[in-house]
């Protein structure tokens, strides 16, 4: 796949994310897609990724992505660094998360992993 398509799909998944677009999001996975994050864990499978997915937009229901730049890595990959910023429905307090994120393709242009990773020096 060509960097623009990579990086076009990688928006793509954003602007469905920013939507809260859960059914036009499980999609864009492959079944055997794998899912990690600093800030809630690992995944495996399509269908234990759309849960984990449900779970969040239940617990941050205004949860919105600003990305800046898109950069393609290796391996069919796309980079971006995010601002995330919701409001925890569990708290009731206001959320401004930094993080960095990897986006990884197969051939088929379907999502077979994603990474998430806390900025350096975050605990």
């Amino acid at each position: 796949m060509h960097t623009k398509e990579l990086i076009e799909r990688t928006q793509n998944y954003i602007i469905l994310s920013n939507q809260h677009n859960l059914p036009l999001i499980k999609i864009l996975f492959a079944d055997d897609a794998t899912y990690h994050s600093d800030f809630f864990g690992e995944y495996k499978g399509g269908a234990a990724i759309h849960a984990m997915m449900l779970s969040f937009f239940t617990r941050f229901p205004d949860a919105h992505w600003k990305v800046e730049e898109y950069r393609s890595i290796e391996d069919n990959g796309v980079e971006f660094a995010f601002m995330m910023t919701g409001r925890d429905a569990t708290s009731g307090k206001s959320v401004q998360r930094r993080g960095l994120e990897r986006i990884y393709f197969n051939s088929d242009g379907l999502i077979k992993h994603i990474a998430v990773y806390k900025p350096e020096g975050d605990g």
